[in-house]
């Protein structure tokens, strides 16, 4: 059967109601496909880019089947970094909001190891865990995987590029040898790979290609300007279109570091987030951006992925991403909670191949944007 809207999948009253307070009734591509999989009880691997409902399409089948009246740990969540945990969790809570006594922990670095102890304590149904943090509590013994229903990989890839593969391998092997394993990630890496074969047997694979109706609503531009004016380019637009918090990606740390000390030499307030910094420093800068304290992020792509700030009003690809996927997780850090956003993209002579590809992959509409410097 087409799965058209939300009614189709034939939802509980708790779902069917929280999808109808937040004024959503029509699946995206990955929730058309992965929510059936998933409620029918099947492992799943999932490509997808991010930006196209990715927690929903998890999040709903483990709400759907939670057993309310059980103590322990059911559905494990295992996602890359902080903010990225942070955000599943809010989005779980959204749509389990009429779920009575729901309970939903964060277990990240970064936090309070006492407030995690309390709340662990509270026997939460569903726990959204770093691989690190959460093998902390394991040794200590103040959580209890032995017991869970489902376990999801979310981000996979950008798990396994942060090292995570042995943390990885440690956890699914504590977990129970019949549970649900659901695989997201935005591309399929030879550690992904490793983890599919040898934890996910059997399981039903989908490729969600990007599509124009599961993307926030965004302007893009593609601004053409020689490499050496990129700069010159990004503060005209910046203060012509008067924008006030600004994320600008790069493709590597030096980049980032020397883009950064450009711009506050140019007289703006900036700060940047990469690989060399530490998870305590990046929350202190992650703090600082979302409260306002400085309004240009740069970063790397490590940035890309689960950053959740409000009011982003525009998206630079100073570089452009080296991989098609990465294009979206970019451009996706702006145009959320159904405001319009946009992204710029500056590309010089020798770009323009690599924006061709992009476009041609994402199937996105690019307006070009004439700038004078």
């Amino acid at each position: 059967m087409e799965i058209l809207s939300f009614t189709d999948l034939a939802l509980s009253d708790e779902l069917s109601q929280a999808l109808k307070k937040l004024n959503l009734h029509t699946p995206t591509s990955v929730q058309k496909q992965a929510i059936p999989i998933m409620m029918d009880g099947h492992n799943l691997i999932a490509k997808a880019p991010t930006g196209t409902g990715k927690t929903f399409a998890f999040g709903i089948p483990l709400l759907e089947y939670l057993n309310m009246n059980e103590t322990f740990v059911q559905n494990l969540i295992l996602c890359p970094t902080r903010e990225l945990a942070l955000q599943i969790c809010s989005e779980i809570r959204s749509i389990g909001q009429y779920i009575k006594g729901l309970k939903v922990c964060p277990i990240i670095g970064g936090q309070s190891m006492d407030r995690q102890f309390k709340e662990l304590a509270d026997h939460p149904q569903i726990v959204v865990a770093t691989p690190g943090r959460l093998l902390d509590h394991v040794n200590r013994r103040t959580i209890d995987i032995s017991y869970v229903y489902s376990v999801i990989l979310d981000e996979a890839d950008e798990m396994l590029n942060m090292g995570f593969f042995k943390d990885i391998k440690k956890i699914l092997d504590m977990t129970p040898k019949e549970k649900q394993i659901a695989l997201f990630s935005a591309t399929m890496s030879r550690d992904v790979m490793d983890i599919s074969w040898q934890y996910l047997e059997g399981s039903i694979e989908i490729d969600v290609a990007p599509k124009a109706e599961d993307m926030p609503q965004i302007k893009q531009y593609l601004v053409s300007v020689p490499e050496k004016d990129k700069l010159d380019a990004l503060l005209k637009i910046i203060r012509e279109k008067n924008l006030t918090r600004i994320i600008i990606f790069c493709n590597t740390k030096t980049r980032v570091r020397h883009l950064t000390e450009r711009i506050q030499r140019a007289g703006l307030s900036a700060d940047c987030l990469h690989g060399d910094i530490n998870q305590n420093m990046r929350n202190k800068i992650m703090d600082g951006f979302r409260s306002g304290k400085f309004p240009i992020m740069i970063a790397t792509d490590i940035a890309a992925r689960g950053l959740d700030v409000q009011d982003v009003d525009g998206v630079f690809n100073y570089d452009l991403p080296k991989e098609n996927e990465y294009y979206l997780h970019r451009i996706g850090r702006t145009g959320r909670a159904q405001k319009e956003g946009a992204a710029y993209s500056l590309v010089s002579y020798t770009d323009i191949p690599r924006m061709d590809e992009i476009v041609k992959y994402t199937k996105v509409q690019v307006e070009d944007l004439s700038i004078t410097v």
